[in-house]
């Protein structure tokens, strides 16, 4: 169990750093909101890396079975929301409230850059964590480091199908659930990301989330860098478009006619009498 107990450890100093940074970053909002966005990514990234850690290596030399990995993952998720609550650490979350209008141009750029950024640190922070080899099971990870698997299983046409259903299942969901109370969105999010990551497994791992997936497989070896980029950027952006699309019947920013729903009026206004009517 000495594993667990080190990734337990892991994951509690991870918390802790995320609430310290949300709090302080939240001050400076709404000039300064990429910094909480960098926060969202940098915990949900790190958290991730260290349930891959699990998922691939614990079973091996830490007696730990993916029933343990997929707890951790949903676990890490439904903390992660609720300390992150109002901030999502994706982009493609950040680029819907883009084409809804909600966020400006810049401020996208910044919150897109900042996530990415967020990801990358929690890479290295991650690496020097298991550079540190406190356990058998980190050790080996330590080793493996540099020759990752990919994530990618399928081919990149298969990939990009595959991230943008996913990302149209949580994005319908998400927008369905935007203005209902915190209590009802974090369990179901919680258990919808990580049901999408078990059924991707064997495809893309189901990140639906480019930032998240730039620190889980775009530096393991395999796929070219275009591919990765297809498969995690472009196809969680069709996906979100999509249920976007689905859910409006538009796209705010591009245009604002409805092509798939006809707003009818609710009461029928009442027709005048005709000359018949009155000589009657």
């Amino acid at each position: 169990m000495s594993g667990l107990n080190a990734s337990l450890g892991y994951f509690l100093a991870i918390i802790g750093v995320s609430v310290v940074g949300r709090v302080l970053f939240a001050r400076w909002r709404p000039r300064w909101t990429f910094l909480t966005e960098f926060v969202a990514a940098f915990a949900l990234a790190a958290c991730r890396l260290e349930v891959d850690t699990i998922a691939e290596v614990g079973q091996f030399a830490g007696a730990l079975g993916p029933d343990v990995a997929i707890t951790m993952l949903f676990i890490s998720i439904t903390v992660h929301a609720i300390i992150m609550q109002g901030v999502s650490g994706n982009p493609s979350v950040t680029l819907m409230g883009l084409l809804l209008k909600d966020t400006g141009v810049v401020s996208a750029i910044l919150a897109v850059s900042a996530q990415i950024l967020g990801a990358y640190v929690a890479l290295l922070v991650a690496g020097m964590y298991w550079q540190m080899e406190l356990t058998d099971m980190h050790m080996i990870k330590n080793l493996m480091m540099f020759e990752c698997s990919t994530s990618l299983r399928v081919s990149t046409l298969q990939g990009v199908i595959a991230e943008a259903l996913g990302a149209l299942i949580f994005h319908l969901i998400y927008l369905v659930l935007k203005n209902r109370s915190q209590l009802l969105k974090i369990p179901i999010f919680a258990v919808l990301l990580t049901f999408i990551a078990y059924a991707g497994n064997n495809y893309t791992s189901g990140y639906v989330n480019p930032s998240l997936a730039f620190a889980m497989t775009f530096t393991c070896t395999g796929p070219t860098f275009l591919a990765y980029s297809l498969v995690y950027w472009l196809g969680p952006v069709i996906g979100m478009t999509l249920a976007l699309f689905l859910y409006l019947g538009n796209i705010p920013l591009l245009f604002s006619r409805n092509l798939l729903y006809s707003k009818k009026p609710r009461f029928r206004v009442p027709k005048g009498k005709t000359a018949e009517d009155k000589s009657s």
